[in-house]
This record gives C-alpha cells, sequence and structure tokens, in this order.
C-alpha cells in the first residue's frame, strides 16, 4: 500500500512511461489543464524565447517552480521530461553552476540531449553545464547523487505520478545541504482519491489520479524531516472532460507551488522569539518587495515580526545576506499568534500546522 492507502502496482510506472512517452507528442494532446503551466515569472519569461520549440511543445509542466538566486548552484530538476525548467535553470545558474535533470521515460530524455548543444549555444557558454540521468526519482542514489550535494530541488507536475512519494521525499531531504531548497509545483486533492481514480491511466496520466491530499502531504513532509513548509500559491484545476469529471466526482483539486528547506532548527509550530526581518530590496527583479512565500510579503526597507521558523528560513539560507536579521532564540515568548489569529489572506501560512482549509483563498 501507498502513504495514501492505495495498492502499490507496478503498471503504474509502466503506464506513466508510455502515457509521456507515446501517447502525448505535446501539449495539445492532454485532456485537461492540470498539466498546463500557467504565467510564468518575468524572469523565467525572458528567458522562454531561448528555449528550443520542440522542448516547449513538449513541456507538462503545471507551474513556475523557479527560485531566485540560483547563480553558481547546483539545481536538481526531478521528473525533467524534455527539459524545459532543466534549461531555464541553466541560464539561471550560469557558466559555474550546473543543472542535473532527472527522468524515467527515455522519449523524453531523447529530446532533451538532442537540444543539449544548441541549448549552449543560446546561453553563449563555452560548454554544458546540465547533465540528464534516466532513472527513478526514488532512487536518486543509484544515479550517483550523494547526500548533500545538492543546492536546490525542484519538480513540476511529476511527484504525484510517483507511486512511492515517501522515497521520493526522503531522498529530496538526503540530497539537499543545510540551508537548500525544495521548491516544486504539482497537484494536490482534498481528499485521498478512490483507488479506481488511482488506477485509471489516462487519469493518473492527467496528473490527478496520485494527486496528494493535503493532510497526507503535510504528514509525509514532517516525517521526512521537513518540519515547516510553505505555500507559494495555490489555484483550483478545472476538468472539462465529462469521463474524467463524472469519474473524480466531488474531489477538488488544487495546482500548488511549495517552498521547504533543509533546516536543522525549524519547529513543528510557529514560536515567538521576538525576531524581526527587514528586507534590503537588493534581490535581483525584486526591488520593492520579496514574497518568502504567500503569507509574508517583506516590503523593502520595513521591519516585520516573524516567528523561528520564518527567521529560520531566512537567516539559515541564501537569502540572509539580502536582509537584516534583529533577534535570536535566547529569549522565548510563548507561541507566534501572528500564525493564527488572522484572516486567511493576513495569517502567517505555515505548512508546520497546517492551517490550509481551502487553499483557492490564497492565490497570488
Amino acid at each position: 500500500m501507498d502513504k495514501q492507502g492505495h495498492p502499490q502496482s507496478d503498471n503504474i510506472r509502466k503506464d506513466v512511461r508510455a502515457y509521456y512517452g507515446t501517447e502525448l507528442r505535446t501539449n495539445d494532446d492532454l485532456r485537461t489543464n492540470t498539466c498546463c503551466c500557467g504565467s510564468p515569472d518575468p524572469i523565467v519569461r525572458d528567458i522562454l524565447p531561448l528555449i528550443d520549440d520542440e522542448i516547449l511543445n513538449r513541456f507538462y509542466g503545471c507551474g513556475s517552480p523557479i527560485p531566485p538566486l540560483l547563480e553558481g548552484l547546483t539545481v536538481l530538476d526531478l521528473g525533467c521530461g524534455t527539459g524545459r525548467d532543466v534549461y531555464i535553470a541553466s541560464r539561471l545558474v550560469g557558466e559555474t553552476g550546473h543543472v542535473i535533470g532527472v527522468d524515467m521515460t527515455p522519449e523524453q530524455l531523447e529530446v532533451a540531449r538532442r537540444h543539449m548543444e544548441s541549448q549552449t549555444r543560446n546561453f553563449g557558454y563555452s560548454e554544458p553545464n546540465v547533465e540528464f540521468k534516466q532513472g527513478y526519482i526514488e532512487d536518486l542514489g543509484s544515479l550517483g547523487i550523494d547526500d548533500e550535494t545538492v543546492d536546490i530541488v525542484i519538480s513540476n507536475c511529476v511527484i504525484n505520478l510517483s507511486p512511492e512519494k515517501d522515497k521520493v521525499f526522503s531522498e529530496i531531504f538526503r540530497v539537499l545541504r543545510k540551508g537548500g531548497e525544495l521548491y516544486f509545483s504539482d497537484i494536490f486533492a482534498d481528499r485521498r482519491v478512490s483507488d479506481e481514480v488511482y488506477a485509471d491511466p489516462i487519469i493518473h496520466g492527467e496528473c490527478l489520479g496520485g494527486a496528494m491530499y493535503l493532510e497526507d502531504y503535510r504528514r509525509l513532509m514532517r516525517a521526512v524531516g521537513f518540519e515547516d513548509f510553505r505555500y507559494m500559491s495555490k489555484k483550483p484545476v478545472t476538468i472539462d472532460d465529462p469521463a474524467i469529471r463524472e469519474l473524480v466526482g466531488d474531489t477538488k483539486f488544487y495546482s500548488c507551488t511549495v517552498r521547504a528547506f533543509k533546516l536543522d532548527d525549524l519547529e513543528d509550530i510557529c514560536e515567538n522569539y521576538g525576531q524581526s526581518v527587514t528586507y534590503n530590496g537588493n534581490i535581483p527583479d525584486h526591488p520593492d518587495h520579496f514574497d518568502l512565500d504567500d503569507g509574508h510579503r517583506f516590503i523593502t526597507g520595513v521591519a516585520k515580526d516573524v516567528c523561528g521558523n520564518t527567521f529560520s528560513m531566512v537567516a539559515g539560507t541564501r537569502f540572509a545576506p539580502y536582509f537584516t536579521l534583529t533577534g535570536d532564540r535566547s529569549t522565548h515568548l510563548g507561541k507566534f499568534e501572528g500564525c493564527d489569529d488572522k484572516t486567511s489572506d493576513e495569517r502567517c501560512e505555515c505548512g508546520s500546522i497546517n492551517k490550509v482549509k481551502n487553499p483557492s483563498v490564497h492565490e497570488i
């Protein structure tokens, strides 16, 4: 059984590989809008004209999971497909950085590898800074990806396809360096989907059958070591195909982008230590404000009181040089009340205590 109670099936991977390897030829073949990316961030939008058309036409992501400040870092893309996000990250990490794409579908990887030379030329690099590995995202060790060797893990509408999500998140936690970040987009559900929906090869391939129930996802993240995680954006998924809509019934699906950091000092609720942070306004393309998540917008030059977890997510990561940090953990003032005494649009949205009742109300 998987973590959501579905019978494990060796056919899941076979069905997914066939769906993305042979059945889908371009993103026009999709039957729902689940695997269709929304509007990309401006920094991504500027890079898209440099990406070869074949890569773009065979892209099946559901978000834009590309965080800022990637220059010189090692980025790992889980379920990279034909390489769109790998090549976007390639541009952002620069020639001193490195990007690894992992996928189990040979037809997808053939496209990604075939365009490596042209993408290197498009970016003006002297040599490629990317590599593609064929294998399973549940077993990164077999691909030679060692403990604490990756700065950023990204994934775009792929983890839902895995029949062993616990192994995926355990591997992510293992390979991330301290202070490293998981930043991914995927499909979530407001309940556990039925075995019938889970086993349907088309619905599974459309990223609905394996959608993670929000509460099971919260429990799983804590179990592997991510005590706190944050939602960046959430939007409802519409299903226009009548047959699929009938089978999924009243289940509501959401496309979410999520951020989590590998930090030692995160707690299971938000605690108050009297700490504050002030954004200095110097992250490229973020002169006026910076959004840590959908509940934390830091305005340039304005001090903001934060819980201990939020403070650590700034102070213990690559974001630290861009903030003025005030306070430590020498004095504890109790629970941080900003996390649950405000309206849904104002409160601190912390995955550690999971107050997501209706994800659609927090769209940004």
